[in-house]
């Protein structure tokens, strides 16, 4: 573990560094709760023992900072004291010390404290990670691995905003699997999954750098295509919808084809207009329609948006 030692007193500083360091430990000392502070910031230790009594910052209000500020990792802080009466221990407990040890130190106790640092800053360590990996999971198609519909507000939020602050527009790309529908019930649904895999690859592997694909739901899949005209996104609508149809997946019930396809509707915002985010995804739905009803398999622009006649 990293340990930080903050104590204003040369020989108690001495005695923790060395008894830190003979346990197996990294060992980083502070003179005052100043410094502290401020190699806490710089190094994020996993373990603080701070003195109580300094001047400047004291042990308390260093407790106090340490545990107000956001931080991924969890600090351990062991308060340091020769005022072990049971209003000062709490008093540590409250500004948010996890243990204490009273001076004069004993190093069995620094090894008992640290032990349990260790476990305790482990467990914290472990947590983060499924809290980590949660977060990750809730923004993730559990079926093809891609970026799901939650993840996409806030990618088009902040593509949004930054088209508008730059004055480069960005694409959406809306695709949805031509008669999905017929295909369960021709081939089932465990086929049918195996179908919305093969385009969420497909999709990923047409994409460029710095697009991002998301299923959007059901049989619908959105490409955010950002620093895009609608011109070459409409040429990347079309590279999309003839990949999928190169893939040569039988589908007997397709009126089109006799494989799956799928139909693409493209919008492009353009930075001077004023619509949001959520207009530009009813635009793509709205051109992905069209292309549905003039007969499916095709690439659909959506209709620009004209300025009122004056």
């Amino acid at each position: 573990m990293k340990v930080l030692v903050a104590d204003d007193d040369l020989v108690s500083r001495i005695m923790l560094h060395s008894s830190v360091e003979a346990l197996g430990h990294e060992c980083l000392v502070a003179e005052d709760g100043d410094e502290a502070w401020r190699l806490h910031q710089d190094t994020g230790p996993d373990v603080v023992i701070t003195d109580r009594m300094m001047p400047g910052v004291d042990g308390l209000e260093l407790c106090r900072r340490i545990r107000a500020r956001p931080a991924e990792r969890y600090t351990y802080i062991i308060l340091a004291t020769s005022l072990t009466e049971r209003y000062d221990v709490l008093m540590g407990m409250e500004a948010g010390a996890d243990d204490y040890l009273a001076k004069p130190l004993d190093p069995f106790d620094l090894e008992t404290r640290l032990i349990a640092a260790l476990r305790v800053t482990s467990l914290h360590a472990e947590l983060a990670r499924f809290r980590c990996e949660l977060g990750r999971l809730a923004r993730t198609d559990a079926l093809t691995q891609l970026r799901n519909r939650l993840n996409l507000g806030d990618d088009l939020a902040s593509a949004h905003a930054r088209s508008q602050r730059s004055g480069r527009g960005y694409c959406l790309v809306m695709c949805d699997v031509d008669s999905f529908k017929r295909y369960n019930d021709t081939y089932g649904h465990q086929a049918g999954d195996e179908v919305l895999r093969a385009l969420g690859a497909t999709l990923s592997a047409q994409a460029r750098q710095g697009d991002s694909v998301y299923r959007y739901g059901g049989e619908e899949f959105l490409l955010l295509l950002p620093d895009e005209a609608l011109s070459s996104a409409a040429a990347a609508g079309e590279r999309i919808r003839s990949a999928i149809e190169d893939l040569a997946i039988v589908h007997s019930g397709s009126r089109v084809a006799g494989v799956v396809t799928i139909s693409v509707g493209v919008a492009a915002f353009d930075p001077g207009e004023d619509t949001t985010s959520q207009a530009m995804l009813a635009r793509a739905d709205a051109a992905l329609y069209e292309a549905k009803t003039a007969g499916r398999n095709r690439v659909q622009l959506a209709t620009p948006v004209r300025e009122p006649a004056i």
